[in-house]
């Protein structure tokens, strides 16, 4: 059999191109016959020298199936200044379609380029599937979040289409309304929707991004059949393809592959040192941060008063670009001794470690570590899972509350410290302040031993393991996948 090429675009964000590659070694490892390349979409809240860096594929295990062309940037973003968020991001999107169907028809015209056998779109770039049917190709999108917040999305596009919900004044945030969600068994509430729901540009954004899924030849989600059977369900009772393919991580040998900076070995060798399972890592993503220099010293008292053997990736808010929210950045020694409580790191010098940006996976992956307070981004949900270590939800942003809701009351497999706190990324608009008894007591209910939750994320990550193996769901659903994708071609 002839070799058939796969084109994934990407959002241009770090998670969504990490997740991607991810899924694109796996469909190398599982088929000789496929080859993938990745266009890059240079990213418009990071610097590009920052952005190349990270995106420096040397030091990465690339398959020779596997390249990467990086398309030209978007050529005025201070546009953003007089642009919603949502429509820059269309306008950016836009920008780069006459560019992706050039590198298509250079693919194309390559004889040493297999033909076409797809293109796959982000769960942020769907309208790239127009350029997938001017060529005649099968369209298919990698969904980065979890199968619930896509049916999710879907649900509130039905009711929309039905006229059964105003996208004129959306103010659902505040409201105190619950809603029913079909494959949920308790209602959500509003103060766990996105903050697309509580805009009126991100929900119309979003409703017409979630019209183009309907033309899509399937979607392969970043979950797996046993974490959620019944969004899966869902989502295939509505006559979509989905293929659940997850996790989808930088996992096993490739974490201990993976080359940890210099400024990290130091925290690493001390979790050598430590007990099993009694380490809390606290870490909030690469744009988590807290604004409010209070918060941080209250999470630092009930680090004191649990006692607890703690890793605290604590970074301060980001500087304010032209265009958006850049990532959250580190602390001098300096700022860090000034935004703590006096005394506190020579006061916990024996029982824990404040570091800038953590390796979170190889933290979590650490025989040490008991439990993880997170921002409960999908993909450190995932890790959690896979890694057996149980969470403690602190959503900041994005779909996170939502994540956190859902592993909290519908899975029954997190603690809370919150469902609700989020960070709006305008001054106006400050989060409440979350007191040290109540960190407090979420710490200490995830770094139970014997805790009910515990019992339930060690199982689902023995079940997350199989699925991944010949045989089990992920790898069927993959396989599946592969099947398809090569009898479209």
């Amino acid at each position: 059999m002839k070799k058939s090429q796969l084109v994934f675009v990407p959002y241009p964000g770090m998670g969504h191109i990490g997740s991607t590659t991810a899924f694109a070694k796996l469909l190398i490892k599982h088929n000789q016959h496929l080859s993938v390349t990745v266009l890059v979409i240079p990213p418009f809240d990071v610097s590009i020298d920052s952005f190349m860096k990270s995106m420096d594929t040397t030091s990465l295990s690339i398959p020779n199936c596997l390249s990467f062309i990086h398309l030209p940037p978007y050529p005025d973003p201070t546009n953003s200044q007089s642009l919603h968020r949502a429509a820059f991001i269309d306008s950016v999107i836009e920008y780069q379609k006459p560019n992706i169907r050039d590198a298509l028809s250079k693919l194309n015209s390559d004889p040493d380029s297999p033909p076409l056998a797809g293109l796959v779109v982000d769960m942020f770039t769907p309208t790239m599937i127009d350029v997938a049917i001017d060529l005649k190709a099968p369209h298919f999108m990698f969904y980065a979040s979890s199968a619930a917040f896509l049916g999710f999305v879907l649900h509130f596009h039905m009711l929309r289409e039905q006229d059964s919900l105003d996208t004129t004044v959306i103010n659902f945030k505040d409201s105190g309304l619950e809603f029913a969600i079909p494959f949920f068994e308790n209602h959500v509430p509003a103060s766990v929707f996105p903050r697309v729901m509580s805009e009126k540009e991100w929900a119309l954004y979003f409703f017409r991004n979630a019209g183009r899924m309907k033309r899509l030849s399937g979607i392969i989600v970043n979950t797996f059949e046993e974490l959620e059977s019944q969004a899966i369900q869902s989502l295939c009772n509505d006559n979509l393809t989905v293929y659940p393919i997850g996790p989808m991580l930088n996992i096993g040998e490739d974490v201990k592959k993976t080359n940890i900076p210099e400024g990290s070995k130091e925290v690493m060798n001390w979790l050598d040192d430590q007990p099993p399972s009694s380490v809390l890592l606290l870490c909030f993503g690469s744009k988590g941060y807290f604004d409010d220099e209070n918060q941080v010293r209250e999470i630092a008292r009930a680090l004191v008063s649990s006692g607890v053997r703690f890793v605290w990736s604590l970074r301060r808010p980001p500087l304010k670009s032209l265009v958006s929210v850049e990532s959250a950045r580190d602390y001098s020694n300096q700022e860090l001794e000034a935004v703590l409580p006096v005394g506190f790191l020579e006061q916990t010098a024996e029982i824990g470690r404040v570091m800038g940006w953590a390796p979170q996976a190889q933290i979590l992956a650490h025989k040490a570590v008991g439990g993880f307070v997170s921002h409960c981004g999908w993909n450190s949900i995932l890790e959690s899972i896979y890694y057996g270590v149980p969470i403690a939800t602190w959503p900041i942003y994005s779909e996170q509350q939502f994540n956190a809701f859902e592993m909290v009351r519908e899975l029954k497999m997190s603690e809370e410290i919150s469902l609700d706190y989020r960070i709006e990324y305008e001054e106006s608009k400050k989060p409440r302040l979350i007191n040290a008894e109540r960190i407090e007591k979420g710490i200490k209910q995830v770094m139970q031993k014997e805790s009910e939750v515990r019992k339930k994320v060690k199982e689902m990550s023995e079940m997350s393991k199989r699925a991944l193996m010949e045989g089990g769901s992920s790898y069927s659903y993959l396989q599946r996948f592969i099947h398809d994708v090569l009898k479209c071609e």
